[in-house]
Order: C-alpha cells, then sequence, then structure tokens
C-alpha cells in the first residue's frame, strides 16, 4: 500500500502546491505540440485527440515516475567521442529535439508558403493515429523534463504523481481555449511554432552537454505573446472605429 503519512506533513502540501505549478509551466510546450499537430486533424477529431495527448502524457511521467532507478541509469554514459559523453537521456534529448526543428520548420513553411485551401486538404488527409504517434513520441522527450524536476523536488512518490495528475487535469481544462486561440490568429500559431524551434535547440544544446535554463525561453516567448497581445488589440481597436 502507498504510504499517506506525508498528509499531515505541511511541508509536503508546500512541495505538491510547488511541483503542481511547475508540472503545469513544463507542460505549456506540451500543450502547443499537441495543439499546432491536432490542427491537422478534421474538427471532430481536435478534442479526442488533445485528451488522449494529455492522458498519454500523464501515463508516461508517472510511469517514469515509478522506474526511477532506470532514470538514474539512463543518465550514465553510454556513448564516448573524444571529449564528448552521450548517455541515454542525452540521445533521447538529441532525437527529440532535432525532431522538433524538423517539424516546427516544416510547420512554419506551411503557414508561410503553403496555400489555405492546400492546408485543410492536407489537415483532411492527417490520421487520427499518425498524429497520437507523434505526440506519444514527444511526451517521452518532454516527460524526461517534468521528472527529473519532480525527482529533484519531492521524495515521496505519491506527492509527484498527485501533481502529475493535478498539471494534467488544469491542462486538459484549458488546452480547448489554447488551442482555438492559436487556431484563430495565425500570427500566435506561428509564435507557437518559434516556440518549439526554441524548445527543439534547448533539447539538442542539453542533449549535448549545455543546458539553457527554460526560464529565458519563456520570458523570450512570454514577451514575444505580451507584443502580439497588443497588436491584436490595437488591430481589433481600428477595426470597431472603422465601422
Amino acid at each position: 500500500m502507498m504510504d499517506l503519512t506525508w498528509i499531515s506533513d505541511p511541508n509536503a502540501w508546500v512541495a505538491l502546491g510547488t511541483l503542481t505549478v511547475l508540472e503545469i509551466v513544463l507542460g505549456i510546450d506540451n500543450i502547443i505540440f499537441i495543439a499546432v499537430l491536432a490542427e491537422k486533424l478534421p474538427e471532430n477529431q481536435r478534442d479526442l485527440a488533445r485528451r488522449l495527448g494529455l492522458l498519454f502524457a500523464m501515463v508516461t511521467r508517472i510511469g517514469l515516475l515509478f522506474c526511477i532507478a532506470w532514470m538514474i541509469q539512463l543518465q550514465e554514459p553510454i556513448i564516448d567521442i573524444y571529449t564528448l559523453s552521450l548517455s541515454g537521456r542525452d540521445l533521447i534529448l538529441l532525437c527529440g529535439g532535432l525532431f522538433l526543428l524538423w517539424k516546427g520548420t516544416h510547420e512554419i513553411h506551411d503557414v508561410m508558403e503553403g496555400d489555405e485551401n492546400e492546408g485543410s486538404v492536407v489537415g483532411r488527409k492527417v490520421g487520427l493515429g499518425s498524429v497520437l504517434f507523434q505526440i506519444v513520441l514527444l511526451d517521452v522527450v518532454f516527460s524526461l523534463d517534468s521528472v527529473i524536476t519532480a525527482v529533484g523536488m519531492a521524495d515521496i512518490l505519491a506527492v509527484m504523481v498527485l501533481a502529475v495528475v493535478l498539471s494534467v487535469i488544469v491542462m486538459l481544462i484549458f488546452s480547448r481555449s489554447v488551442s482555438r486561440f492559436v487556431s484563430e490568429h495565425p500570427t500566435i500559431r506561428v509564435l507557437a511554432l518559434a516556440f518549439l524551434l526554441l524548445i527543439g535547440i534547448a533539447l539538442v544544446a542539453d542533449g549535448l552537454g549545455h543546458h539553457i535554463p527554460k526560464g529565458y525561453i519563456y520570458f523570450a516567448m512570454g514577451f514575444s505573446a505580451f507584443v502580439e497581445a497588443l497588436n491584436l488589440r490595437i488591430r481589433k481597436l481600428r477595426a470597431s472605429r472603422r465601422r
């Protein structure tokens, strides 16, 4: 049975609250990636893809939490190239980062160069299984950061699992609104894709042993989103004045 003595420990509740917030922040890239992929599906399948994607993320994170010993082994070097040592975790981050760079570049090309009608046809041809497969692959990569953060902040498994579950519930509540907002505003969609490119660069750098704090990336994207929000507001005011 799972130990429940932590319930009477105030420090455990502080850790739970802090960890839940961090899990939500670390899950932003996951929500954006799922929103971008779900946009390629027919409208009646998008909600299902978003929910399944986030549920897969939750299952992956909880599964990794129960495999902490395996996670520790993943951080042991398995490839040595001159002065560069790569562990299993590094290889996973490298592959995930390169995939995000490819995917982000491909999607930006579709947005900037593709024909609007053409895009809708492509969207119909993408299958739910293909989208879910891509989501599951990236869930593993995104979950590594999340689980390593959880293990570093709390030493009670129940607290870590509960934080993951609560964060996914919050993301499920807001994922539809985020996806709709991204879909309705092409410039926001490009910003979201640029965010994925930044995350891809950070993952590649991390895999090569050069850690880039995600706070810098979130600040840059937050500032860009703030500026774009002002632009949207100004355009809305101008449109209302013309009426």
